[in-house]
């Protein structure tokens, strides 16, 4: 298989796990990348069997749209079962690296506020040890040079990167 169907056979993989919890009151939370772009394709065909969603970037959000899917802001949604979204790496003992983009703090809160994560990834993203790149972390401004010295005596060397856009 190619990695493009690897992605289409978790995608569908997803679906096939939470097609039977939809129902009228159901708001997902979507992800962001790839993998999330071709689980949101795979949701067009069934808009009509849930509420809608709640997307961790502008560019999922306009893709749900565009696929007749509501989208919601997270502080209007009382309840997300489930959020669906792909990984960056992941280990032999399931640990991941899940934010290495630029929409990386909508991503983890968007997590943090659903029941389930399922986690879409293909065999690309199997690494033996985590860290191939480097990782961001995103802070507000005014603790930059803070949060920078502290991951310095953690033996980080940070690069300020400024502009992320929200993919």
């Amino acid at each position: 298989m190619t990695q493009d169907e690897l992605k289409a056979a978790v995608a569908d993989a997803a679906i096939s796990e939470i097609e039977p919890h939809l129902d009228k009151d159901t708001v997902l939370g979507i992800g962001t990348g790839s993998t999330a772009n071709l689980f949101i394709d795979r949701l067009g065909p069934l808009r009509d069997r849930f509420k809608g969603a709640v997307a961790s970037s502008e560019a999922s959000a306009q893709r749900l749209k565009a696929l007749g899917i509501e989208v919601f802001e997270l502080n209007h949604v009382g309840d997300v079962p489930f959020y669906i979204d792909g990984a960056d790496e992941v280990n032999a003992h399931l640990h991941m690296i899940k934010g290495g983009g630029a929409a990386l703090t909508r991503e983890k809160i968007v997590a943090a506020c659903a029941k389930r994560f399922i986690c879409i990834a293909d065999g690309s993203k199997y690494v033996a040890q985590l860290g191939r790149f480097p990782l961001p972390v995103e802070v507000i401004p005014m603790a930059r040079s803070y949060v920078a010295r502290e991951l310095v005596k953690l033996g980080a060397e940070p690069v300020y990167r400024q502009g992320g856009a929200d993919r």
